[in-house]
């Protein structure tokens, strides 16, 4: 059987594919590929490994031997899961694998807005504290998470893993429900998490349904000294008005590691990212090295699963 792997720059070069690679007769193993080589790269493919290259119905046709498909992240919206089960083929994906990085990354966003990590080391960097006459800067405002309220959009499982971190620090948890959506048992509508919490995190998936979630009206009803996170997807959030909103006070600051388009080419937060109360990391939330490693480990289960005839986490 011959294997391809589209995208293996996006899973680093620290990382080794030889668990995968080992268990296919031949590779070719590509760093990126551009949709316009999809079709000549995988048209003699029994399998294919796609982080983030598209997988549509023409690359599907094109591809007359192609049996499985391994996505090397959780997300399927880029395959063509109708037009794949049509054609036989199996997709399957990875899943919990980095649910650690991202929960630690999402703390350390929050944290950096709350303690003001990033002026006051600016602030050493420029010479401010060598010549301070007290023993400690005050110049930024501060605060505990202990006793704030967090209200969680998305409750599955970095939703939770996140929401047991926020409890060690003393924080109220909040559900949020969907927009427009009657409040479930143990949650609060939308409106109301945005207007009792102090701290809003995204941890839902992209839908049709809730892109731009966050617009005008919900930054309108935060509460002024409220902080935005959100290491889910970048479309969750209107970037023109939550740059409206930063800039005008309405609310205390944001710490994004996504945006609409990655990477960003024309994006006005982009040019906004030196402002004070908007932190922007670079979408690298579940790219720590361990959890780079579990999803070789998965894939590799995937492809072993696959060639036993008895495949695991198959999606659609």
């Amino acid at each position: 059987m011959h294997g391809v792997i589209l995208d293996s720059k996006t899973i680093g070069k620290d990382v080794d594919l030889g668990p995968v690679t080992s268990l296919l007769d031949s590779w070719d193993v590509f760093d990126l590929t551009d949709s316009s080589e999809t079709n000549q790269r995988i048209f003699d493919a029994d399998v294919v490994l796609t982080n983030k290259v598209k997988i549509d119905k023409s690359n599907l046709e094109a591809a007359k031997k192609l049996k499985f498909v391994s996505v090397l992240a959780t997300g399927t919206d880029h395959i063509d899961l109708k037009e794949a089960f049509k054609s036989g083929v199996q997709i399957s994906n990875v899943r919990g694998w980095c649910t650690p990085s991202v929960t630690q990354h999402t703390v350390a966003l929050l944290l950096s807005l709350t303690n003001k990590v990033g002026q006051y080391s600016a602030d050493v960097s420029s010479g401010k504290w060598q010549s301070s006459d007290t023993f400690a800067l005050l110049n930024y405002h501060t605060e505990e998470l202990s006793g704030k309220t967090l209200g969680i959009f998305g409750f599955g499982e970095l939703g939770k893993a996140f929401s047991t971190v926020m409890k060690s620090f003393g924080a109220q948890i909040l559900l949020g429900e969907k927009k427009k959506r009657r409040p479930r048992e143990g949650r609060a509508s939308f409106e109301e998490t945005l207007e009792k919490s102090d701290f809003i995190s995204l941890h839902c998936p992209l839908t049709p349904e809730n892109a731009h979630m966050i617009d005008e009206a919900a930054l309108k009803r935060m509460k002024r000294s409220a902080f935005l996170v959100n290491t889910a997807r970048g479309g969750l959030i209107n970037s023109r008005h939550l740059l409206d909103a930063l800039s005008s006070g309405e609310i205390a600051g944001a710490a994004l590691d996504v945006l609409e388009e990655e990477p960003p080419s024309e994006n006005e937060l982009l040019s906004a990212s030196k402002m004070p109360n908007l932190i922007i990391s670079p979408h690298v939330a579940w790219s720590a090295i361990e959890s780079r490693k579990r999803l070789v480990e998965q894939t590799q289960e995937n492809i072993k699963s696959f060639l036993r005839g008895q495949p695991v986490r198959l999606v659609g």
